[in-house]
């Protein structure tokens, strides 16, 4: 089998000679051609000059210059599309992937899996409660919602056969749900395998505790696409008759209250009046919202063509 391997790079410029240099040793050693994608981020470090020399020494490494940063979803995105061979790999650039793990996950791409999952399980060490507790609660909630069961959704070192991704269509931060899509979209067989983790050596992480509320952010969309991509009238237009539907009821029993003698109230002594007309309300434009996404949905699916992202350069393709 031959590997592509997919680099997204932002502001790494002094892990890169270290990277690259593991990257050819571990690839030589496999039978088949490779290639080593290295996707610039839109880096304000030296990062482009590194890559542009290491293109240079070597016609396997191919190099996609971003005009801005787009964001590691985008670079992976594009490195996938850009990809030539049977297997894309994508690896983290500060080097805490390790490169030797790639005939690892290749050997087990040969036993006929179309995805091969890295978990880092030695990661978070002494970090238990701030860390490892949050990690393994959301990637407990990741296999709950998308029906595949992995241990670690957010280590970028995973194989997958090319078929299985060239198509798919990566926006925002979901790159760590590129397995579920595969699953959905193919009936993907997937697996995973321990890999190594070692903190990097280079600069300061761009991932913290922060990004936790976008993880949840991004599940609901998980969600929505998993359910109801193709319909999203049935999500808005059920919530919208679920509203309306609880308007009416408030609505009669404030008609009810009006003309009860053991219970008589006007309108102005009770909030159902109030609270008919806004579920009403509320439940007209639910229903207005699923016709616009439908819409938008269809529009979507029509205009396949359109990307995230905006190569500046592009160099040995």
């Amino acid at each position: 089998m031959n590997c592509s391997i997919v680099v997204p790079i932002y502001n790494e410029e002094r892990s890169l000679p270290e990277l690259f240099e593991r990257l050819h040793g571990a690839l030589s050693k496999l039978s088949g051609q490779y290639e080593i994608i290295a996707v610039n981020d839109g880096s304000r470090d030296n990062s482009q000059a590194v890559l542009a020399d290491l293109a240079s020494a070597n016609s396997n490494v191919r190099v996609l210059n971003f005009s801005r940063n787009f964001g590691q979803t985008a670079a992976i995105d594009a490195g996938i599309r850009h990809a030539k061979h049977d297997i894309v790999i994508p690896i983290d650039a500060d080097l805490e992937n390790d490169p030797a793990d790639i005939p690892r996950l290749m050997a087990k791409m040969g036993e006929g899996f179309d995805v091969v999952s890295g978990y880092r399980k030695d990661r978070w060490q002494g970090n238990w409660l701030s860390r490892k507790l949050p990690s393994l609660m959301a990637n407990k909630l990741i296999s709950w919602l998308s029906g595949v069961q992995l241990s670690d959704f957010g280590c970028t070192l995973k194989a997958y056969r090319r078929e299985v991704v060239e198509n798919l269509r990566l926006y925002g931060d979901m790159h760590r749900f590129i397995p579920a899509y595969a699953s959905w979209n193919f009936n993907a067989r997937i697996t995973e395998i321990p890999v190594s983790h070692t903190p990097r050596k280079h600069g300061k992480s761009n991932y913290g505790l922060g990004r936790i509320w976008k993880v949840v952010l991004d599940l609901l969309v998980l969600k929505f696409f998993a359910d109801y991509s193709r319909r999203p009238i049935h999500l808005f237009g059920s919530m919208g008759s679920i509203s309306i539907l609880l308007g009416l009821v408030a609505g009669v029993l404030s008609i009810y209250f009006k003309f009860s003698v053991a219970y008589h109230k006007d309108f102005i002594q009770t909030p159902l009046p109030v609270l008919m007309a806004m579920l009403i309300v509320v439940g007209v434009i639910l229903i207005m919202m699923g016709l616009l996404a439908e819409i938008l949905i269809r529009t979507y699916f029509e205009n396949h063509n359109q990307e995230s992202y905006q190569i500046k350069e592009k160099i040995n393709f």
